[in-house]
């Protein structure tokens, strides 16, 4: 099995390609199973917002062409995506996903919304069904680093966002925000967040119209704002000096001739849209009229890129812990690797173990229940200190990555290979038996457990 990660960012494409590939919350689900049913893909995951649409998965080899998918879902020529797309295996594929989760692959370094949306995208697809033991592993290990990263350094503190950006470029516009109208047409998290930072500013009415009433409503009363029916969209939205748009409609629901109509209601007053939907809701053309401002979500990434470079220090500060995330979990990797060898030397233990006091129970005749419970201490006692070194030197040589010692480990107790070398990029076989409990009396290691299935990595499976 092989961890991969495919997608395209806003660092890769513009948002012109971006959009044309954007999933929806409501279309997730499906497009995640529809995934699944990929040949080759055996669990699954999409992380799709405005800056970013990424499938993770762990597969059956690096040769699974994740690229075509997206094509024939999206019904595109692969030329469109030619050049945009990333794809990441295994180790790089884990640190790639580690980074994102810690926002330091954002748009906006520090920002924590993205967090929460890859934490969403992971109950999706356990909803629809598509993870299980290997993406679960992963996407808790990358919850672990963003955690770590979020708590140890100062990365979230005074973090440029995109709220912030949309604030200072409405006063370079307006001057004063003392007053201003804001409409917020969809209720997005992002849009709240925006609408948020102009009131603490000093705009005045707010206005909130979306195609679910009842969101509507309580983003309006977190505001003391007013409800605007979405059918009565074009009426009231000459009324507004700021637009913050975010439908998730599938084309432009503002276009150049809405923008002449309403600064001819405003007398030509300046009106601000900022578009923070994927695809877009505004039209690049209304651009061209005098006295409408658009600003896209990658244009209001550039002008928070001119703020990011005071952040680089503290950047600095978390890519270290990233990385060191990243090394702890590839050493987990490995030592899960190496589990069915130790499961195998706890049988063999046992197996002598249980062989021996059958041999000697003619001799030992009838034992009272505390003489029997004494020799059951005694031999199980033994048997886990014999095991303990070889089990350690099996557990060191596998975090080593050490395959000359493993073989030669694994050839001198006569156990089963844990191709340890190969295994050391891709993900391990799933959850590790208990391999360090002690050997219990009446389940020692069970002859029946499924370690044989797991005693070649998925990544030595390639």
């Amino acid at each position: 099995m092989t961890y991969t990660v495919l997608g395209v960012n806003h660092k890769t494409a513009p948002i012109e390609v971006r959009e044309r590939i954007a999933i929806s919350r409501d279309e997730l689900p499906e497009v995640t199973r529809a995934l699944a049913a990929t040949p080759g893909v055996a669990e699954c995951m999409i992380v799709s917002t405005c800056n970013r649409v990424e499938l993770i998965a762990a597969t059956d080899s690096a040769d699974i062409d994740l690229s075509a998918f997206l094509c024939n879902q999206f019904g595109l020529d692969p030329s469109v995506l030619a050049g945009h797309i990333y794809q990441h295996h295994d180790l790089q594929a884990v640190r790639h996903l580690f980074r994102v989760a810690s926002s330091l692959d954002s748009m906006v370094v520090g920002e924590s919304q993205i967090l929460g949306q890859v934490k969403e995208a992971f109950a999706t697809a356990r909803t629809a069904g598509t993870v299980g033991g290997e993406l679960e592993h992963l996407l808790q290990g990358a919850f672990s680093a963003a955690k770590k990263v979020r708590t140890e350094t100062e990365i979230g503190s005074n973090s440029v966002s995109i709220a912030s950006v949309a604030v200072e470029l409405a006063r370079k516009i307006f001057g004063s925000l003392n007053g201003r109208t804001v409409f917020l047409v969809g209720a997005g998290k992002m849009s709240e967040l925006a609408a948020r930072h102009l009131v603490q500013q000093g705009a005045g009415t707010i206005l909130v119209t979306n195609r679910t009433m009842e969101r509507a409503k309580r983003m309006a009363e977190s505001f003391n704002g007013q409800v605007i029916p979405f059918e009565k969209l074009y009426d009231y939205a000459a009324e507004a000096d700021i637009i913050i748009t975010s439908t998730g409609a599938p084309h432009h629901i503002f276009r150049r001739e809405h923008g002449q109509a309403f600064l001819h209601k405003r007398r030509n007053r300046p009106m601000f849209f900022i578009d923070i939907a994927v695809p877009r809701d505004v039209d690049p053309a209304m651009n061209k009229v005098e006295g409408l401002f658009v600003y896209d979500i990658d244009d209001l990434q550039q002008v928070a890129a001119a703020h990011i470079a005071e952040r680089r220090s503290v950047a600095a500060g978390a890519e270290v812990l990233v990385e060191g995330e990243v090394e702890r979990f590839h050493q987990r990797l490995r030592t899960v690797n190496v589990a069915p060898a130790i499961v195998a030397l706890q049988r063999q233990a046992e197996e002598l173990r249980q062989t021996e006091l059958r041999r000697i129970q003619s001799r030992l005749g009838s034992l009272t229940p505390d003489q029997a419970a004494a020799v059951e201490a005694l031999t199980r006692g033994l048997v886990n200190k014999f095991l303990h070194p070889p089990m350690q030197a099996l557990k060191q040589a596998a975090r080593e990555n050490d395959a000359v010692r493993l073989d030669a480990l694994c050839e001198t107790y006569s156990l089963p290979g844990s191709n340890a070398e190969t295994n050391a990029e891709g993900p391990g076989p799933g959850p590790a038996p208990a391999a360090s409990d002690p050997v219990q009396p009446t389940k020692p290691t069970s002859p029946d457990a499924p370690a044989p299935e797991r005693q070649t990595s998925v990544a030595g499976r390639r």
